[in-house]
C-alpha cells in the first residue's frame, strides 16, 4: 500500500490554528499554577492511575501508563513529586527516554471523574532507598523511581470523558468483543512455536506473579 508521506492540508502556524479554533476564555488561561496546592495533592492523593509523557533526544514521543492503589505517587512538596517504578517489560522506554530528556508530562485520573489533572515539569531517575522506601507495597520497594520538578499544574475539563462514555459501564463492548492482548502480541512478536495460547500463559503468569 503505497503511503503518502504528508498529509495534503495542515495548519502552519499558530495564527492559522487560532483563525480556526478562537482563543481560550479568560478562565482557561488563568488556570495554570507553578505548584501543588491543597488541591492537586488531594486529586493526587486519590487517583490510582496516571499517563506519563516523555520524548527522547530526538523528540520522538511515548505516553506510558502507571497504576496503583490511590495515592502511590508520592508528593515530596509542594513542587515534587516521585512515580514509583514498579515491575514491568523491563523496556525502561520513560526512563530511558528521561535521561536523554527530561520534559515530561502527566495526566492523573480518578476513576467515574470526568476531570483530569495535567502536571508538567522536568523528571529525573532516582535511587534515593530512603525516598523509595515511603512507596513501598506489598513488602516491595521499588528500585527506582521517576521524581517530578513541577512547573504547570492544571485541571482538564471532562468534554473527552462525556463524549466517550468512559466511565459509563452502559456503552462498554461486551468482553467477547474486545481486542485480545495475547492474540495481538503473539501476532507482532512472531516468536517460533508461541501461538495466542502460549503468549496468554506468559501474561497472566506475569500477572500473578509480579506485580511488585
Amino acid at each position: 500500500m503505497k503511503i503518502t508521506p504528508t498529509f495534503p492540508n495542515t495548519v502552519k502556524n499558530v495564527e492559522e490554528l487560532r483563525e480556526i479554533t478562537g482563543q481560550p476564555s479568560e478562565l482557561v488561561n488563568n488556570k495554570v499554577i507553578s505548584y501543588l496546592d491543597e488541591h492537586c495533592r488531594d486529586f493526587i492523593a486519590k487517583s490510582p492511575f496516571l499517563t506519563i509523557s516523555t520524548a527522547d533526544a530526538f523528540g520522538r514521543c511515548d505516553v506510558s501508563p502507571r497504576g496503583d492503589d490511590p495515592g502511590f505517587v508520592y508528593v515530596l512538596n509542594e513542587k515534587q513529586l516521585i512515580i514509583p517504578e514498579r515491575p514491568g517489560n523491563k523496556r525502561m522506554d520513560s526512563m530511558r527516554n528521561i535521561l536523554a530528556n527530561p520534559n515530561i508530562g502527566l495526566l492523573f485520573l480518578i476513576p467515574g471523574l470526568g476531570e483530569t489533572l495535567r502536571v508538567n515539569g522536568k523528571a529525573s531517575v532516582i535511587q534515593d532507598e530512603e525516598l523509595l522506601e515511603k512507596m513501598a507495597a506489598h513488602g516491595k520497594r521499588p528500585l527506582l523511581g521517576i521524581g517530578v520538578d513541577v512547573e504547570e499544574c492544571f485541571i482538564h475539563c471532562a468534554k473527552a470523558f462525556r463524549r466517550s462514555g468512559l466511565w459509563e459501564p452502559e456503552s462498554w463492548a461486551d468482553k467477547e468483543e474486545l481486542p485480545k492482548g495475547a492474540k495481538i502480541l503473539a501476532a507482532h512478536a512472531k516468536l517460533p512455536n508461541t501461538d495466542e495460547e502460549a503468549v496468554g500463559k506468559i501474561l497472566e503468569k506475569s500477572y500473578r506473579e509480579t506485580l511488585y
